[in-house]
This record gives structure tokens, C-alpha cells and sequence, in this order.
């Protein structure tokens, strides 16, 4: 009865948690970002895409800095810091895409201690 009622309040935390890292509770890419809200989601994009941005939701990380670390084809194209001024705190960076770019663009998002704490990719297709 005690095992059943421990796995009972431990599963929903651990069943249902839907926060890519413990601290980024969102990790997406989007077509555009406002109010603080990513817009049109994306994972794959066809190459008349001009522009990417890549959202992140930081919790329980206020006083820290983190990096938007942008890479294609295994260089990195931009690095993008923010500081954490809040137990909450929405952030994003965009890259402006050339249309012969096509493939995987990845984005590492990296604490103060250059610990990447989570990698997204986005696939830029040919039309």
C-alpha cells in the first residue's frame, strides 16, 4: 500500500513533465515572437524562410547568463547572451537565413559555465 501510494504522487511528476531541461521549461522555434510569445512553431522550414527566431522559457535561473549558440554545417554563426533577471524570464534570438543555407541549424543554449544545458535543431529545406 505505501509503494502504491509513493509511486502514485512520484509518476505524474515524472510521467507527465513535458520541460525539455529542468530550468527551460520552452525550447522552440518560430516564425516570429510577440509578446513575449513565440509564434507559428517550426521544426523544418522550406528555404523561402528569410528569418528564424529561437525561444527559450528560463525558470529558476535569475542572476545567471545564458547563450543562444547558433551552428550550421559544424560553425558556429552566432552567439547571442542574455541575463536572467528573473525567476521567469522569456528570451529569444533570431537568425536572418540566406536561401542557399539548407540543412540542419542547431542551437545550443549554454549557462555562464559554457554547460550547454539543452540543443534544438531546425531543418532548412530547398523549395
Amino acid at each position: 500500500m505505501k509503494i502504491l501510494l509513493l509511486l502514485a504522487l512520484l509518476l505524474p511528476t515524472q510521467a507527465f513533465s513535458t520541460w525539455p531541461h529542468k530550468d527551460i521549461a520552452q525550447a522552440v522555434f518560430a516564425k516570429s515572437v510577440d509578446e513575449r510569445t513565440p509564434i507559428e512553431i517550426i521544426t523544418e522550414a522550406d528555404n523561402s524562410l528569410k528569418k528564424v527566431y529561437f525561444f527559450t522559457n528560463i525558470r529558476h535561473l535569475k542572476g545567471d547568463k545564458i547563450t543562444h549558440r547558433w551552428s550550421y554545417n559544424g560553425k558556429v554563426r552566432a552567439k547571442i547572451s542574455f541575463d536572467i533577471k528573473g525567476n521567469r524570464w522569456r528570451v529569444w534570438s533570431s537568425k536572418n537565413l540566406w536561401h542557399t543555407w539548407t540543412g540542419e541549424w542547431t542551437v545550443e543554449v549554454i549557462d555562464q559555465n559554457e554547460k550547454i544545458l539543452l540543443t534544438k535543431t531546425f531543418e532548412y529545406k530547398k523549395l
